[in-house]
């Protein structure tokens, strides 16, 4: 066993830094068996150094270059959040040999490349699984346990709070802003929850999970995104006829057209999920990623996505994975873009769609519907019609809901758009894509 301690600089010391700082504490003996060699906390990077962070003060600093540059600082552990300063601490120990530990997801979504050459420049590791899902290994598995197979298809629930919102809807009836609410009370949203009822956060990570897995580049701008703020009561008791419920999906997709040319697809919005779907049962602020592979099959990973103690998990799985290799001498797995497939544009994604519209109530309504869909040869797998009352108890048009066999998105989206042209056409209430169900 070498004797050399291995150095590790702290960046950040909230709920999941916090977390991790206590487990290089109080695991040091296993962890130091597990690696051939201790961990020792060199320092922890924070905005404000006080004596009441619950650590020794000493370890505090807010210089963090000067804590990423010093001499005895063998490996960084990035947990501050957004983009900068961390990209910048994160190039800098990596220029300087050291290997870096992240789960700053928006940063990866964003500058993977740059931090990976970064780190293949200095032949060390740049591990980030704890940017992804919270304690749930999927990283790992897609870079090393599927290395030797095609990945297919990766979906997933990857954003605790909006599952929290949307799990809530369907048991409770609320509508979305009573969820948020309720959310925000237990701690599973934060004070803007922008980030996650907008998509942006899954977005993220469906671009570090596209990446990854169709060994491509994908940035968070290449991902569609929409987000669950327009979801409403009448939609869950529509998707319940339907047999479905409504899960905010991260997919990323290798397609392939009929003339053997491959693209990515990489989408995040609000979809029906039919009830006997496995996506169908993850509920509250659980995560969960259902991967195919053209070998290995359909393979399903669940657990909680987010809070300190199961981040930490994830970056510690890391932290030892990183110091394993520099005390063997070893390297973990490098970016894989050889691909370099092109990203498929939302429109020519084959979709199923549900669309939820108020109409006038009166003879020749529902073949002007259907004519519009045929229109842009877009075939209709069920209709639903229903009267509408005032408060008044006088009849005062009625609601059809309409679900689509599979076509392309752009074709859906302008038979959407024609439909609130119509006279007949009050409102649109509710436009959603459905995935995971047979044609």
């Amino acid at each position: 066993m070498s004797e050399k301690p291995i150095g590790v600089a702290v960046l950040g010391l909230g709920n999941v830094g916090s977390q991790v700082v206590r487990i290089i504490e109080q695991s040091a003996g296993d962890l130091t068996a597990r690696i051939g060699a201790p961990l020792e906390l060199r320092g922890i990077g924070v905005r404000r150094v006080a004596a009441d962070r619950g650590v020794p003060v000493e370890l505090l600093t807010d210089n963090i270059e000067e804590l990423v540059s010093r001499d005895d600082v063998d490996m960084v552990v990035e947990l501050m959040g957004p983009v900068e300063p961390a990209r910048k601490a994160i190039l800098a120990a990596l220029e300087q040999g050291k290997s870096v530990v992240t789960a700053n997801k928006a940063l990866m979504a964003q500058s993977t490349g740059e931090l990976a050459q970064a780190a293949e420049a200095a032949h060390v590791d740049l591990y980030f699984e704890a940017a992804v899902a919270g304690a749930i290994p999927v990283i790992r598995p897609l870079t090393q346990s599927l290395a030797g197979d095609s990945v297919l298809r990766v979906a997933g629930i990857v954003n605790g709070t909006t599952n929290y919102i949307l799990s809530e809807m369907d048991s409770t009836g609320a509508d979305y802003a009573s969820a948020l609410a309720d959310a925000g009370a237990l701690g599973y949203a934060e004070a803007d929850p922008t980030a996650d009822v907008e998509g942006f956060d899954a977005a993220a990570k469906a671009a570090i999970l596209a990446s990854i897995a169709f060994h491509t580049r994908v940035t968070a701008d290449d991902v569609y995104r929409e987000g669950i703020t327009k979801v409403t009561p009448a939609d869950f008791e529509s998707a319940r006829a339907l047999g479905c419920t409504i899960k905010l999906l991260a997919i990323c997709e290798r397609l392939t057209s009929d003339e053997e040319q491959q693209r990515v697809s990489a989408r995040v919005y609000p979809a029906l999920v039919p009830l006997d779907h496995p996506l169908a049962s993850v509920n509250g602020a659980f995560n969960a990623v259902v991967v195919e592979a053209e070998a290995a099959g359909r393979l399903m990973f669940y657990g909680q996505g987010a809070g300190g103690a199961p981040t930490a998990s994830a970056v510690m799985g890391d932290l030892v994975m990183a110091a394993r290799n520099r005390v063997q001498g070893g390297r973990g797995p490098r970016e894989s873009k050889y691909a370099k497939l092109p990203i498929s544009p939302i429109g020519f994604i084959p979709t199923r769609y549900y669309v939820n519209m108020n109409v006038a109530d009166r003879p020749g309504v529902l073949s002007s519907v259907a004519a519009e869909f045929a229109k842009r040869e877009v075939s209709i797998a069920e209709v639903r019609q229903e009267g509408m009352v005032d408060q008044g108890g006088q009849r005062c048009g009625a609601r059809i809901v309409v679900v689509t066999h599979e076509a392309t998105d752009a074709a859906l989206s302008e038979t959407v758009a024609a439909l609130a042209d119509l006279d007949v056409v009050q409102t649109i209430n509710s436009v959603l894509r459905m995935e995971g169900i047979s044609e």
